[in-house]
């Protein structure tokens, strides 16, 4: 009530500071007073409103104070109206709060009807509750009639106001809908209401946080009302309208939210807003303890099946061709919140057991059901599996009835659930092969089920997409062979479909995705990725791919159509020529683009570039930069919701989202299928990774991402407590199948190639990222590393857990920091993040390369990890202690090693580092950049071998102290090691064996040969375990295979010579015992020589000097171990005439050298005269030398091939004599084999100068050796032909010389023969009669040679003369080769023919020509034996 002048009632209680004494004497007079004036003038309803607590009169200086009860003069001033009215006071009181209410309410300056009271109507409204709370407090208001009177309001109250009515519990709200006669317009009036308060919480005013709180208290009305449980009923009888009310509000509040995702493109911003508000109505914490659970689950499955069953008019039709805009990051993001909180409430299994049940038993909205599975898959880890399971289960429902439905429902289902990608669920062309691919398929028990199958996917032709119906042709079900027809049904349909969408099978793109649905992809955007795929794979192998050459001869529409002008596009051409360039070059090398295509194509880049300069701008690049930008945004938004903790459950939904601007950004997989291209490597250039710029950029954001939140997470909470988003996000990742050479590819240049130089945070991140790799390892293909040099064989791919072990090296100092840092921070990330994990779990996790270089690494830096046993940690490793483990880096590795836990890990099989790994890792390390002296590197190496790996057991990788066990592994190491054709093969180191290494080695094999000294029967000596280790290596690979083979082999028997020359010389001769006597035993090394190391010399009948050398002087030196070393010695040397004629060939090649070295060691081991055999080979010399000297007779030895040996080295040794002719015949009439020993010397260089000419050899002086000698020996009228030939029986020993040549050399005897073809005389082929067979047996060698693609000797046109290059050719040389014989076969005398009928069929087919000519010329032989035959 109002005073004069504008006061109000409580001011004029208030009044001013007295100055005067009361005139009242007491209370009660005051009282009398006031009812006085009130009789005169009251308002009883603004009474209400403006008196409140009391009365207090102030004053000062000692005046009285007067105080007044508002609650006794509020029920005195009701008691008397109400007395004046004769109604009851409650109900009077009832009546004047309802007036009041509506004043309030209506006091708002707005005109139409909003939920929210203003300032001044809330302070009102406050004094007018307290007021209602004293009356009902003394039994004076009656609450069913004031809600009876609400209703009866002009206008209903405002949604505010009945709050504070329920929250003050002064009228709850359940009562005051009761009490509504209209049980619509109470829903309505609500409806209202709660959409104006949604609206206006999601306005700036700032309402949010008390609209927030209407929202939580109503909600708990709807649902205890609305959703009662059996238990409940009995105690809400009263209320009748109340559930209907509640259960209509929240389906008419649900429609309205479906009815804005329905109309999203059409509906304003703030109506999606002030929806999205309503859906905390579904956030479970705000029933927590006021609702009971059942009730609560109760409504949210009811929820959940109206959402699914809302509108159901989309047909199954409209599904297989919509789904596709249906994927969770394309569906209203107010749809999929809906979505996420329901699920909370249940279980992945309950959420997908109610899809189930919806499917089952309603008719559904299909764009709702599907996007609710892709929501689940997305955000639900284990959906995965939970929908593999349903699939299988709709799959057996629908062949046991036949039924339809089942089988739409499961196609849709996994076509959806594929839409997500292969990081949440298996791609669609994998799920049908599985389920139809094979015999044990579902269609697979009876024709009937197949006819089924095939109906059903008949059915679908008309609607499909067309990559579906790829899918269907590229990987048909499995059908019998009586029954294929119904396949070439279906197929001929689908390809008439295909057809009718303009696709054809022919203008599938080579790399074509087939397991995505997206139909925009034309033939020009195919092609596009093509191109890109196709630059990938020659960028890799420099070659071109295979796909495109089949496309350009099988394929032509499409090659010429859309591939090549993808490839054609003009453009600004670099100044560097690129891979594009090259890709388009080797093309038109082969032939593959059109000579008018290709002109055309570079008139318009030259146009292009004239136009650039002319405009002086840049050409733009073809990247939008707007989709990289979109996918900043959402990775920025990810990091802050992985820095809240309260925020987790929100991760999955915006990975999902980061995915999709991935796919946008990449394109989807551009490989054929994706469960196909699982079975595919991904190359990565580990000598220089190549990343295409927008890829390289779009990896640094992930990878950075991923460390800011690593980083932003571990502030708050260590790794066990940071949840799954980091594992979500890496798993997104390796989902797109054609980010992953980017990604493996950046990691390369980060961690092989900038490694040292990464900071801690760097080196924290990407451990943690390579943990989560491994993680999600089921996704990733195997690598195929190209280290960028020349293979002899293709490199064996690589899992993702073995790639880290190309890229972390330890070569040297900075290296070795490096991977110790890395490899700790990546163990005890993971030690820390899966903690909970059981001990195979974890193995499962860790790659086993991280923990091998720990293993490795730790012990060689820190002395106090060697040998020491594990010590229990006082407390785990935390992942504050690794945020600063730059400067303590090896405390913290010393601090995991003692750690119990991971000591039980080195115990498992996979983590143990053995003995040949050691060295592996070892043999890498460059010893002048070692972070070790050579001091320290030594005492590492004796602890490592024989304090740890040679006692330990072979189960856990050592020698079981075995010395010949651990002397094979270093030796098989060292060799492996040296081939191994890795970037090291570039360095100096490689080209000769470590030497730290080779002395351990040369230690052990002095210590095994002083235990084979000792007495131990002949039988222990008979095998060398040196030797069977070599032989062992070489057992299992092929002779004479593919190039790369030899190419290998080669390399390893070098590496063998190099071990040996290496090895104490001793260690080459086995002593044996023979009764009382003592003997050696090079039977061994002889076989050794004659079938391996004769094959890596280039003089082809001699051995290098360095293993010649150390053989003889290890044969001294084991001669001292024998009662007899002279005559032991001699033995050896006779032994070597007929079992290793190579040993004395070589001795006769290198005695210049290798005299002096034997004569002093000699004399300095025994002091006595030379042994026999020694000094024979002395004599040789000297009576070579003598003889091309002084002119002295030359004696002969026996076997004469020895001094031939010494006197063909003498010669070479010695400047070219012109009359070497004299020197010849010089030599007697008795020396014809020692002739043709000659030639065979002279013949093996002439091989070798083809073979190697710049090895010292001359061509053209062997060449003309070998014709006087030839030339000689006709002359003389010696039979040499049978040099040539190897038959077992030869009376002469020919085979002893041949023995001694290499293999190589051997086969190459047909062109040394060839080349003497200007020698031969025609008496030749009269007096030889095995001359003809010879001369055909070699010349079909020679063409075998060239058809089988050997490597026959090529010219070598430096310096030479153009006779000396035709020789080289080899065409020319088979030419030279057959002329002769044509010219030769009419010559011949009949009995030359009797012997080559074996030759003839070769003959007919390798020279039809030449086989005729000689079965005209051999037939009279043969007929005059037929005729003889008749007599």
């Amino acid at each position: 009530m109002a005073g004069a002048g504008g006061r109000t009632w409580r001011d004029v209680l208030a009044g001013r500071p007295r100055k005067r004494k009361s005139t009242f004497g007491s209370i009660a007079e005051l009282q009398e007073a006031t009812l006085r004036l009130l009789d005169h003038h009251q308002n009883l309803n603004d009474l209400l409103l403006e008196v409140e607590d009391s009365v207090k009169p102030g004053g000062q200086g000692g005046v009285v104070h007067w105080g007044v009860s508002s609650e006794s003069f509020i029920v005195s001033v009701l008691q008397e109206q109400a007395s004046r009215l004769g109604v009851p006071t409650a109900i009077l009181a009832a009546k004047s709060a309802v007036t009041n209410i509506e004043q309030i309410c209506q006091a708002s300056a707005s005109p139409s009807q909003v939920p929210l009271l203003n300032l001044d109507q809330r302070k009102r409204l406050s004094s007018l509750l307290q007021m209602m709370k004293d009356l009902l407090a003394n039994n004076m208001f009656c609450r069913s009639l004031f809600c009876q009177e609400m209703w009866k309001m002009k206008d209903p109250p405002v949604l505010e106001a009945v709050w504070h009515l329920h929250r003050g519990d002064i009228v709850g709200l359940g009562e005051l809908l009761e009490s509504n006669p209209a049980a619509p317009a109470a829903v309505e009036w609500l409806c209202s209401s709660l959409c104006g308060l949604c609206e206006r919480a999601e306005a700036p005013s700032g309402d949010a946080e008390l609209a927030g709180h209407l929202l939580s208290d109503f909600a708990v009305v709807f649902l205890q009302n609305g959703f009662q449980q059996t238990s409940e009923l009995g105690r809400k009888l009263e209320f009748k309208n109340v559930p209907y009310i509640c259960r209509a509000v929240l389906q008419r509040m649900l429609t309205r939210v479906l009815d804005a995702v329905g109309k999203e493109k059409q509906e304003d911003v703030s109506t999606l807003q002030a929806m999205r508000f309503w859906l905390n109505v579904f956030s479970v914490p705000v029933y927590k303890s006021v609702v009971p659970p059942d009730s609560l689950q109760q409504f949210f499955r009811h929820t959940l099946t109206e959402v699914l069953t809302y509108n159901p008019l989309l047909k199954v039709s409209d599904a297989i061709h919509m789904q596709k805009e249906w994927s969770f990051a394309r569906t209203c993001s107010l749809l999929t919140t809906l979505y996420r909180k329901l699920f909370v409430a249940f279980s992945a299994k309950e959420s997908i057991c109610q899809l189930q049940q919806v499917l089952e038993t309603h008719e559904v909205n299909w764009q709702h059901v599907l996007s609710c599975v892709s929501t689940l898959v997305v955000c639900q880890a284990e959906a995965e599996q939970l929908f593999k399971d349903l699939l299988s289960h709709l799959l057996i429902k629908a062949f046991e009835n036949y039924d339809m439905e089942h089988m739409i429902t499961a196609f849709l289902i996994a076509r959806q659930a594929a839409l997500e990608g292969p990081a949440v669920f298996m791609p669609y062309a994998e799920w049908f092969k599985a389920s139809f691919g094979s015999a044990g398929g579902h269609h697979g028990s009876s024709k009937k089920a197949l006819v089924f199958l095939f109906e059903f996917l008949s059915e679908l032709v008309p609607f499909e997409a067309a990559p579906y119906l790829k899918v269907h042709i590229m990987y048909p079900p499995f059908v019998p062979t009586k029954h294929r027809s119904i396949l070439f049904e279906y197929i001929t349909l689908a390809k008439t479909r295909l057809a009718d969408l303009k696709v054809a099978i022919e203008d599938m793109g080579l790399y074509e995705d087939l397991s995505s649905a997206d139909e925009s992809v034309q033939p020009q955007g195919q092609a596009l990725r093509d191109v890109e795929k196709a630059l990938q794979i020659f960028e890799n192998t420099r070659k071109i791919p295979t796909s495109v050459i089949e496309a350009s001869i099988f394929r032509r529409p499409y090659y010429t159509s859309w591939f090549l002008p993808a490839l054609l596009r003009p453009r600004v051409l670099p100044k560097t020529p690129d891979a594009r360039m090259a890709f388009i070059d080797s093309l038109k090398r082969a032939d593959k683009i059109p000579s008018n295509l290709y002109s055309t194509y570079t008139q318009a880049c030259r146009a292009m570039k004239e136009k650039m300069l002319q405009d002086g701008s840049k050409v733009e690049t073809s990247h939008s930069k707007e989709p990289v930008e979109q996918l900043k945004a959402e990775l920025a938004e990810l990091r802050v919701l992985i820095a809240d903790q309260a925020k987790y459950e929100d991760v999955p939904a915006q990975i999902a989202v980061i995915s999709d601007r991935l796919a946008s950004i990449l394109g989807h997989s551009s490989d054929e299928n994706e469960a196909a291209t699982m079975n595919s490597a991904v190359q990565v250039d580990i000598s220089a990774p190549r990343l295409e710029p927008c890829h390289q950029r779009v990896v640094d954001l992930l990878l950075t991402s991923f460390c800011q939140n690593l980083i932003a997470a571990s502030y708050f909470n260590p790794p066990d407590r940071q949840g799954p988003c980091l594992s979500l996000f890496v798993k997104m990742m390796c989902g797109h199948r054609n980010l992953l050479p980017a990604l493996l590819g950046r990691l390369c240049q980060l961690i092989y190639h900038q490694g040292p130089s990464l900071n801690d945070a760097h080196i924290l991140g990407l451990a943690a990222f390579v943990i989560h790799l491994s993680e999600s390892r089921a996704l990733i293909p195997e690598v195929e590393a190209n280290f960028g040099i020349p293979q002899p064989a293709p490199e064996k791919v690589l899992p993702i857990s073995e790639y880290w072990n190309c890229l972390l090296v330890c070569r040297t100092e900075e290296s070795s920091a490096f991977c110790m840092r890395f490899c700790t921070a990546a163990a005890s990330y993971l030690m820390c993040k899966f903690s909970s994990y059981s001990r195979e779990d974890l193995c499962a996790l860790l790659p086993p390369s991280l923990v091998k270089k720990l293993q490795y690494i730790v012990p060689r830096l820190c002395l106090e990890a060697r040998g020491i046993l594990c010590e229990e940690a006082k407390t785990d490793l935390t992942w504050s202690s690794l945020s600063c483990l730059s400067p303590n880096y090896r405390r913290a590795s010393l601090s995991l090693w003692k750690q119990a836990r991971f000591q039980e890990l080195l115990k498992e099989k996979a983590f143990q580092l053995s003995f040949r790994e050691w060295l592996l890792l070892e043999l890498e390390v460059c010893s002048e950049k070692d972070v070790l002296s050579a001091a320290e590197r030594q005492d590492f190496h004796y602890w490592a071998i024989y304090q740890w790996y040679l006692p330990a057991p072979s189960a856990s990788g050592g020698c079981d102290g075995d010395l010949e066990k651990a002397c094979g592994i270093i030796i098989n190491t060292i060799l492996d090691s040296s081939q191994r054709l890795d970037l090291g093969s570039h360095d100096q180191r490689k080209k000769s064996v470590n030497p730290d290494i080779l002395c351990k080695l040369q230690e052990m094999v002095l210590e095994l040969g002083c235990r084979r000294k000792l007495p131990s029967g002949c039988l222990d000596a008979q095998r060398h375990f040196l030797f069977e280790i070599l032989q062992a290596r070489l057992k299992d690979r092929e002779h004479g295979s593919a190039l790369g083979e030899q190419l290998w082999r080669q390399q390893e028997l070098l590496l063998h010579r190099r071990i040996l020359v290496g090895l104490p010389p001793s260690a080459l001769i086995l002593t044996c015992r023979k009764g009382k006597k003592t003997t050696l035993d090079c039977e061994d090394f002889f076989r050794f020589v004659n079938s391996e190391l004769k094959n890596v010399s280039s003089r082809g009948y001699a051995l290098s000097y360095d293993i010649t050398a150390h053989f003889f002087r290890g044969l001294l030196n084991a001669s001292l171990d024998c009662e007899e070393s002279a005559e032991e010695v001699n033995n050896v040397l006779r032994a070597c005439q007929t079992r290793c004629p190579t040993l004395l060939f070589s001795a006769a090649l290198w005695w210049p050298r290798l005299e002096p070295v034997l004569c002093s060691q000699w004399k300095r081991l025994f002091g006595a005269p030379l042994a026999e055999e020694l000094e024979r080979l002395r004599e040789w010399q000297s009576s070579a030398t003598s003889f091309l000297s002084s002119g002295v007779v030359f004696p002969v030895s026996d076997p004469p091939w020895i001094s031939a040996a010494f006197l063909h080295c003498t010669v070479q040794q010695q400047p070219p004599r012109r009359r070497e002719r004299n020197t010849l015949e010089r030599l007697g009439t008795d020396a014809e084999q020692l002739l043709v020993s000659l030639l065979f010397f002279s013949l093996m260089d002439l091989i070798s100068a083809k073979r190697a000419p710049k090895e010292g050899v001359d061509f053209q002086t062997s060449l003309e050796r070998s014709l006087e000698i030839l030339q000689c020996l006709e002359e003389r009228g010696t039979s040499w032909p049978l040099l040539f030939h190897s038959a077992e029986d030869d009376p002469r020993n020919y085979r002893v010389l041949r023995s001694a040549a290499s293999d190589r050399h051997t086969q190459l005897l047909p062109v040394a023969f060839y080349s003497l073809t200007p020698c031969f005389r025609r008496e030749l082929l009269t007096r030889e009669q095995t001359f003809l067979y010879v001369a055909l047996d070699l010349y079909l060698q020679l063409l075998r040679l060239f058809v089988d693609g050997k490597d026959l000797p090529q010219p070598d046109q430096a310096g030479q003369s153009p006779d000396q290059a035709e020789h080289g050719d080899p065409l020319e040389l088979i030419s030279t080769a057959r002329r002769f014989l044509l010219d030769a076969i009419p010559r011949c005398p009949a009995q030359s023919f009797g012997n080559i009928k074996p030759l003839l069929d070769a003959c007919e087919e390798l020279d039809p020509e030449l086989g005729a000519t000689l079965l005209h010329f051999s037939r009279p032989a043969v007929e005059l034996d037929a005729e003889l035959a008749l007599f």
